[in-house]
């Protein structure tokens, strides 16, 4: 199996002899039993019983002998003359002889299905070891963790008695770092030993590849010493690849005068493979941990921006987290202007009274910033003793020893740039990429915080004109359509009281249904008015407004006014629709019982609350009115908020900023 070496051919030989030979005899003895009752030369085929366990289990030699014993045991036990050997007919040669080519058959596949359970085992075994291995260096166990691991599963995998894993120094020296033994001796993990003589660690290192040792004897060397004092008869070892450099070895030793099989090599690589993955992450830990940083601070910053916080507090945050990320002393982010000037749009590092925020003036020259404001490239000013007085004064009396500075272009225009300072000396040989890196990053969320801005102004527009387009359509109906129904209808009532009363009744009536008809359409184009804009929203404001709707509502509305009189238009019509619509979904859908409007003025912004106790599951979704809602107040940069559960009602929360 899978861990296992090939015994001494003798022992082997003997042991399976031996047992063959057992078998035979127990056959025989049952033969005996049976053989008055049967004829003969058919219970030869009963000695396989023999030759099948022998084959399984020590081979086609042992098995082969078997079978010829078995012969001999047949022909001297049951074939005439009984007591001796030999052939009387031709019958009974065909018979010993087929039984013989059976037994062969019989054993070469009896054999070759050993070998594939014992490869199996063995392929199975492997890969159980490497899935193990594969599974702590993906849970980025601690690299001595993993070395002992990977260790042991290589020393147990090749039946080795003796395993350890060693790293390459640049000394030219070799470093236990895990060891596995089946015997309390071991090689001690911290041991350093010279590359000197022969030994598997010398060798692998100087080849590069795979090595096999067999003896040590007459060798010389610290490791071919510390191998005879371990009893290390023969020895096996791998490569362990870093980065495309011999990082290391990996070795199996025994102490058995018997070789390692064929495939060791093979095992022991799959391994090293492992090991090398473990310690490029390891390697790599430190610069992921550094991105991972980088990283976090931009998701801060992006999400700053995406909460909609105020641009100044946004861009103090991107002077923080790039000065902690760089290790600078001094932070300046600039956004140039029109004029060639520059304001300083967020800080870190010095004082307000050094200089703040809202600060507009020209860049003194030389520094890397007005360089940056010059080119539209990356600048970097590493300053010695010398420089030191050629800096601007500002700069100078900051002590600044190096700064280095990045554009921040946004949509193709170099917007601004993000500058760094230290007083202890130059930068990391990085610094360049890692602040383009978070430029470009700070530019997006720059630009969509502009695109936002934009669009935001734009919604807004929109929904101002159609609702001034919508209070100029209502105006013009009532003062002129509806002005001129009324019109009409009273010219009709007064004709039909001048009407000659030889005309008789039928007409009269005809006139006075034109005149009830002429009040209908009057009555329709009013309430076709009141949809498109509600006079009295424009005549007494939101609360007479709401109250009106309150009052047509069918299903009873409890309402909770604490509000001024008048607010911007924009906001008061956002807040009429948001409850026109809430309660008409309530009397068409909620199958509610009662509702609630509440609207109050909580410093710069209107809040409103409708809630209902209906049957709930309200949904934005096509052609909702709440879709349509949410557009209209988040485009005067307000938010809206529906919670409806089934069966728990609705309820609608908005909240409209008055600025």
């Amino acid at each position: 199996m899978a861990g296992s070496r090939v015994r001494p051919s003798a022992a082997r030989w003997s042991r399976g002899l031996l047992f063959g030979a057992a078998l035979a005899g127990a056959v025989t003895a049952v033969l005996a039993l049976v053989e008055p009752y049967v004829p003969v030369l058919p219970l030869l085929v009963f000695y396989l019983l023999a030759v099948l366990p022998v084959a399984i289990v020590w081979g086609a030699g042992p098995a082969a002998v078997t079978s010829l014993v078995s012969v001999v045991i047949f022909e001297f036990a049951f074939l005439a003359p009984v007591g001796s050997i030999g052939v009387a007919d031709r019958e009974e040669t065909v018979a010993l002889g087929s039984f013989l080519l059976t037994a062969v058959l019989t054993t070469a596949l009896a054999v070759r299905l050993r070998r594939a359970a014992v490869e199996s085992v063995r392929l199975t075994d492997e890969q159980s070891a490497l899935r193990r291995v594969a599974t702590l260096v993906a849970q980025s166990v601690p690299r001595s963790a993993l070395f002992e691991a990977v260790t042991r599963e290589v020393g147990l995998l090749s039946g080795a008695d003796l395993a350890r894993m060693e790293r390459y120094e640049a000394d030219g020296t070799v470093t236990g770092v895990a060891a596995w033994s089946r015997v309390p001796e071991q090689l001690v993990v911290g041991t350093r030993l010279k590359l000197d003589g022969v030994g598997v660690a010398r060798e692998v290192r100087r080849r590069g590849g795979p090595v096999r040792l067999d003896g040590f004897a007459g060798a010389m060397g610290e490791i071919a010493g510390e191998s005879r004092s371990l009893g290390i008869h023969s020895s096996v070892g791998c490569p362990i690849i870093v980065a495309g450099g011999v990082w290391g070895v990996i070795a199996a030793s025994t102490r058995s005068d018997e070789p390692f099989p064929a495939n060791t090599e093979a095992q022991i690589a799959s391994f090293t493979e492992l090991v090398a993955t473990a310690v490029e992450n390891a390697e790599a830990r430190a610069e992921l941990h550094r991105m991972a940083e980088e990283q976090a601070a931009l998701r801060r910053v992006a999400t700053l921006v995406a909460h909609g916080v105020a641009p100044d507090l946004v861009l103090a945050a991107v002077a923080q987290e790039l000065g902690e990320l760089t290790g600078a002393d001094i932070t300046g982010i600039f956004r140039f202007e029109s004029d060639g000037s520059a304001t300083l749009m967020g800080v870190r590092g010095v004082s307000e009274d050094e200089i703040r925020v809202g600060h507009r003036r020209v860049l003194d020259t030389p520094s890397a910033i007005a360089s940056v404001q010059a080119t539209g490239e990356s600048a970097r000013y590493d300053v010695d003793d010398a420089a030191l007085e050629r800096l601007p004064e500002l700069l100078r009396g900051w002590g600044i020893r190096s700064a280095v500075a990045s554009p921040i272009v946004v949509e193709g225009r170099n917007w601004g740039g993000i500058s760094v300072a230290s007083r202890h000396g130059p930068f990391a040989p990085d610094t360049e990429l890692r602040l383009v890196e978070f430029t470009e990053i700070a530019a997006t969320a720059i630009a969509n915080a502009e695109a936002h801005t934009k669009l935001t102004q734009s919604r807004a527009r929109v929904v101002t004109t159609a609702d001034e387009t919508r209070r100029r359509i209502e105006r013009d109906l009532h003062d002129g359509a509806q002005q001129r129904l009324v019109s009409l209808a009273l010219k009709l009532r007064l004709a039909l009281e001048t009407l000659p009363a030889e005309l008789g009744p039928a007409v009269r009536d005809d006139f006075a249904e034109v005149a009830d008809e002429l009040i209908e359409v009057q009555d329709e184009l009013r309430e076709i008015s009141r949809g498109i804009h509600p006079s009295i929203l424009s005549e007494g404001g939101l609360g007479p407004a709401l109250r009106t709707l309150a009052r047509r509502s069918t299903v009873p509305v409890e309402m909770h006014l604490e509000t001024v009189s008048r607010y911007p238009p924009p906001v008061e019509v956002a807040a009429y629709y948001v409850v026109s619509e809430a309660l008409t979904n309530v009397t068409k859908h909620a199958r509610a019982t009662h509702a609630e409007v509440a609207v109050e003025q909580r410093d710069a912004t209107l809040r409103l609350r409708v809630r209902d106790d209906g049957v709930g599951g309200a949904e934005e979704h096509h052609g909702s009115g709440l879709v349509g809602l949410r557009d209209r107040v988040e485009a005067l940069g307000g938010s809206i908020d529906v919670a409806s559960p089934a069966g728990q009602g609705t309820v609608i929360r908005v909240a409209l900023p008055l600025a």
